[in-house]
C-alpha cells in the first residue's frame, strides 16, 4: 500500500513505448506484466534497453563463434547465418503444457495409425473418412515406401508440431511435420547460449532442463530397431548429407546428445544383410539411422548417392537395418491431409480429440472450392506440399494484383492448395530496433514415439518469432528469429 492507496501494478522502463495486443503473452493491456514474467522484468530491467541491445550482441556473436547457424537462399542463393536469438525468454505454465502434451501425444498416435493404415489397407478411405483422391493426389504419398518399415514400428519416430497460441487462449495445431522435422537441437543451443550470455536469469528457480532431450531421442531411436536386428542394444546413428544442409549444426549437436556418430552417404557400405559404417576408419555396423537428408530422397527426387539409397532400400525392406523416419512420410504431414486429423482421431483411436486445429478448406474438392472461391484474398492459401513457409500466401497482407495472381495460381490447379482462415496469434515482447516490442510467436513442440506406441513429448520446445511488425511468418527460412523456452515447475 501507498498513502495514496494501493500499490500500482508493476511496470517496468524496459517497456517504454509498449503496445500490448489482445493476447500478449507477457504484458496486459495497461503495460502491466503478467505474474510469470514480473520477476523476469525486474532482474533485467536494471541494464536497460542499451543492457538488452548489448546483451544480443554478445548472443549474437556467440552463435556466430559455435556456428549456431541455419541455411537459405536469398535472392537465390544459399546463404548461411546465424539463427537470432531473442533475449527476453518465453515461458509457458505448466497447466497449458501438460494440456499440450496430451493432445500431441493423442495426435502423433492417430498420425502414425494413419501412415501405417495409408501404406496398407486403407481402410480410411474404404470406409469414407478421406477421399481416395485427396490420398492419391498428395506429392507425398510413395506407394514404393510402403515396406520401409516393417516389423511394426511406427514409420514417424519423430514427429514436430507447429502451435500457435489463438486469440481464444486455446493451443491450436497449425501444422503436422513427420519427414525431418528440425529444431529439437536448437531449442538446446538457445537454452545454452542464453545461460551463457544472460546470467542474470541463470540459474532460475525451477527451470526445466532440455539436455535431457538426448537420451529420450536415443530410446525412441533405439526402440525402432528393425526386425533382423543382431544386437540387444541396437547402433543409432544419425544420417547427414553434411555441411550443405540447413540444419547441419543441429545434426553434429543431436549425435553429441546421444553419444553416437554421424554419418554421410559416402561412409556407408554393405548388403541387404547389413549396413557397415565407416567411423574413424574402422568398420561399424549400423542398425538404425535418424534420416537427417532431404524429405524423401530415398524413394523420390534427387539422391545424395543413388548406390547408398539402393542400399539402404534394400536393407530396410530386408528388416536389417531402420531408416527413421521413414520415406513416405509426407502424405502424413501434407497440408489436405491435415484437415483430416481430427476425423483420423475419431477413427483410429475412438477419442475426442484434445487440442484443436486450424478450420481448413481442402481446395482439391470442388464444393469446399467453391464456397471460398471468392474470398480467397481473404484468406491464408497454402501449397500442400510446402515446408518452411514457403509459398504460403496471407490475403490481407497482398496487394490487389498479387491477390489476383493467387486468385489464378489457384484456379489454375486447386488440387495444389489447401485455404485456412487468418489467425492473429499470440504475440511476445521481443527486442527490435524500436525497443521492445510485441511480435508474433509459434510454438515447435516434439513427440518421440516409441515401438508400442507409446508417445514421449520431451520438456523442450522452440519458440520461433516473427521480427517485422504484423509479421505472421516465424520460420527461420522467412527471416524469424527464436525465444529461449521455459517451462517451469
Amino acid at each position: 500500500m501507498t498513502a495514496d492507496g494501493p500499490t500500482p501494478p508493476p511496470r517496468s522502463d524496459l517497456l517504454a513505448g509498449y503496445e500490448a495486443g489482445p493476447l500478449d503473452e507477457a504484458i496486459e493491456a495497461d503495460a502491466t506484466i503478467r505474474p510469470g514474467y514480473t520477476a523476469i522484468f525486474e532482474a533485467m530491467t536494471p541494464g536497460g534497453i542499451e543492457g538488452l541491445r548489448l546483451t544480443t550482441k554478445d548472443l549474437d556473436r556467440r552463435r556466430v563463434r559455435e556456428g549456431i547457424s541455419f541455411i537459405a537462399e536469398i535472392d537465390g542463393v544459399l546463404t548461411e547465418q546465424p539463427f537470432p536469438l531473442d533475449p527476453m525468454p518465453r515461458v509457458i505454465g505448466l497447466a497449458d503444457w501438460d494440456a499440450i502434451r496430451a493432445g500431441l501425444q493423442q495426435r502423433a498416435r492417430a498420425l502414425n495409425a494413419f501412415l501405417d493404415d495409408v501404406y496398407g489397407e486403407l481402410r480410411i478411405v474404404r470406409d469414407g473418412i478421406i477421399p481416395e483422391s485427396v490420398v492419391r493426389n498428395c506429392p507425398g504419398f510413395l506407394p514404393d515406401a510402403a515396406d520401409l518399415a516393417p516389423g511394426g514400428r511406427p514409420r514417424a519416430t519423430v514427429v514436430g508440431f507447429d502451435l500457435l497460441h489463438a486469440p481464444t487462449g486455446e493451443w491450436v495445431v497449425l501444422e503436422d511435420n513427420l519427414r525431418v522435422p528440425s529444431g529439437l537441437g536448437y531449442a538446446v543451443a538457445n537454452r545454452r547460449t542464453a545461460a551463457a550470455e544472460l546470467p542474470v536469469l541463470h540459474p532460475w528457480p525451477g527451470l526445466r532442463s532440455p539436455e535431457t532431450v538426448g537420451a529420450d531421442l536415443l530410446d525412441a531411436l533405439r526402440q525402432a530397431a528393425p526386425p533382423r536386428c543382431p544386437r540387444q542394444v541396437p547402433a543409432v546413428a544419425v544420417l547427414s548429407d553434411g555441411p550443405a544442409n540447413s540444419a547441419w549444426y543441429e545434426h553434429r549437436l543431436l549425435a553429441d546428445l546421444m553419444g553416437v556418430p554421424v554419418l554421410t552417404p559416402a561412409d556407408l557400405s554393405g548388403d541387404a544383410d547389413g549396413v557397415i559404417a565407416t567411423v574413424d576408419g574402422s568398420p561399424w555396423p549400423v542398425d538404425v539411422l535418424y534420416r537427417r537428408l532431404g524429405d524423401d530422397e530415398l524413394i523420390a527426387g534427387e539422391a545424395a548417392d543413388p548406390a547408398v539409397d539402393e542400399l539402404l532400400v534394400a536393407a530396410s525392406r530386408a528388416g536389417t537395418l531402420a531408416v527413421a523416419n521413414a520415406p513416405g512420410n509426407g502424405v502424413g504431414d501434407d497440408k489436405a491431409i491435415y484437415a483430416f486429423v481430427h476425423p483420423m482421431i475419431r477413427y483410429y483411436l475412438h477419442e475426442e480429440p484434445l487440442i484443436g486445429d486450424v478450420g481448413t478448406w481442402v481446395l482439391a474438392d470442388e464444393g469446399q472450392y467453391e464456397g471460398v472461391r471468392g474470398r480467397l484474398a481473404e484468406l491464408v492459401v497454402k501449397p500442400v506440399d510446402g515446408s518452411g513457409g514457403t509459398g504460403v500466401m496471407i490475403g490481407p497482407d497482398l496487394t490487389e494484383d498479387e491477390a489476383a495472381a493467387m486468385v489464378a495460381e489457384v484456379a489454375a490447379a486447386p488440387h495444389r492448395f489447401i485455404a485456412q482462415e487468418v489467425i492473429r496469434f499470440s504475440a511476445h515482447p521481443t527486442l527490435v530496433a524500436e525497443g521492445l516490442r510485441p511480435r508474433h510467436v509459434d510454438l515447435r513442440v516434439f513427440a518421440l514415439v516409441g515401438r508400442d506406441g507409446s508417445v514421449v513429448v520431451p520438456d523442450i520446445a522452440l519458440s520461433r518469432v516473427a521480427l517485422t511488425s504484423e509479421g505472421l511468418l516465424v520460420n527461420s527460412s522467412q527471416g524469424g528469429g527464436s525465444k529461449d523456452t521455459w517451462l517451469i515447475d
